[in-house]
């Protein structure tokens, strides 16, 4: 194609056009760098989103509904049988939820410990306690699951006995004394971030009867299929649900993580962008002084027959092998880096002595990536519309240039 030829021709840089090789140089480095870094970080959101749902969201229920006082969820064998019929719904578990402190020689920590049906949910914590740990728990009716935050604070090892000191309610809001609860630890739970110095986990008849609950269980716990619709699904169940409870979803307690993500998700997205629209601003740049340098060039193609399309083209096909040079250079790095993120983290980490994430602070202690192939597609196609875009009006004053004018 003969634009495609004088694009690539008009490109050799000469003694008189490195300034302007140099203007486009950095526009190509500029594209390449905002594709990489977009594409990374787009990758390291996608993994916080990932471990999100992984992590918290495979221990957290997605959604809840209590009684609203001591009679528990009533009819609790048959409502629990019809939720499992709902094609929503991937698993429902009764719960008895107390809050109080943990007393182990003379310290005290707050906790919030969730009673539940041993066997019926074992696929759900299980992992994130070690074999024996969750065969002595399933064993021992007064044993304790504890986070790991809690373990570290009080000092606490498997086989330890502590006491539970549950605050008791009265009708006329008068004193009374904490209901105390002997447990046994049975081992140490770990799910990450915050939750490990709040959790604890109990067997449900132990919390019932602790609670006071006169039915089996005090509500009943939700796993959906789609956990981010959980907000409209406890809805029409609560609602629906045929005597009064309180309803409460993930997003209520856990959801201000997955806001951060997606607020961090677009303020990336947008921020970087703009970098890369700035470095088409210097293929405006570049093309401008190459229309201004070129005149001569241009007016003697047009005497020799060439007509406005091809010059437009001509100079739109250089500003795009720009874009398209610091596209490939830029996603080929975001290919490469962006799935062996953590490791290089890692390795950074090992080599320097430092820490990016905490445990203690966050839910992970690493830095996750997940590469999107949408997000490259994405990436690629606004950065090329950005290139495009940018040779518009420098392939139109090229266009423009008069034969006469510029031969004079």
């Amino acid at each position: 194609m003969l634009a495609f030829e004088l694009a690539k021709r008009f490109r050799k840089t000469r003694s008189q056009q490195r300034f302007i090789s140099f203007i486009s140089m950095s526009s190509t480095v500029g594209i390449a760098l905002g594709c990489f870094v977009l594409i990374v970080l787009l990758s390291v959101m996608n993994g916080f989103e990932r471990e999100l749902v992984n992590r918290i969201l495979h221990v957290v229920p997605h959604g809840e509904l209590y009684g609203v006082d001591n009679r528990g969820i009533e009819n609790l064998d048959a409502q629990l049988y019809r939720f499992k019929q709902d094609a929503r719904i991937s698993d429902v578990t009764p719960y008895t939820q107390l809050t109080g402190m943990l007393q182990f020689k003379g310290d005290l920590k707050a906790v919030a410990l969730t009673g539940i049906p041993v066997k019926a949910d074992d696929s759900k914590y299980q992992g994130r306690v070690t074999d024996s740990d969750w065969q002595q728990f399933a064993v021992d009716k007064n044993g304790v699951l504890i986070g790991e935050g809690i373990a570290k604070s009080l000092a606490l090892k498997r086989g330890d006995s502590l006491q539970a000191l549950i605050p008791q309610t009265t009708s006329d809001l008068t004193f009374k004394a904490p209901k105390t609860i002997s447990l046994v630890v049975s081992g140490v739970l770990r799910v990450g971030g915050e939750l490990d110095n709040q959790i604890g986990l109990v067997h449900l008849q132990t919390a019932s009867d602790a609670a006071g609950i006169e039915s089996l269980a005090q509500g009943i716990q939700f796993t959906l299929h789609n956990p981010f619709a959980a907000y409209e699904i406890m809805r029409d169940i609560g609602y629906s649900f045929p005597q009064a409870v309180y309803m409460s979803d993930w997003t209520r307690t856990q959801g201000h993580l997955y806001n951060d993500i997606q607020l961090v998700k677009a303020v990336v997205y947008i921020a970087l962008v703009l970098v890369i629209a700035v470095a088409c601003f210097n293929i405006v740049s570049s093309l401008v002084m190459a229309v201004r340098e070129k005149q001569s060039a241009i007016a003697i193609l047009k005497t020799m027959g060439a007509t406005d399309a091809l010059i437009r083209k001509t100079f739109v096909y250089q500003g795009v092998i720009n874009g398209l040079i610091g596209i490939v250079f830029g996603v080929g790095a975001a290919l490469i880096v962006a799935p062996n993120l953590s490791s290089i983290v890692s390795g950074i980490e090992n080599v320097f002595g430092i820490e990016v994430l905490s445990g203690d602070i966050y839910f992970i202690d690493f830095l996750p990536s997940s590469l999107h192939w949408q997000d490259v597609l994405i990436t690629v196609v606004v950065a090329m519309l950005l290139s495009v875009l940018a040779t518009l009006y420098p392939a139109r004053k090229a266009a423009n240039v008069s034969p006469s004018s510029a031969l004079h």
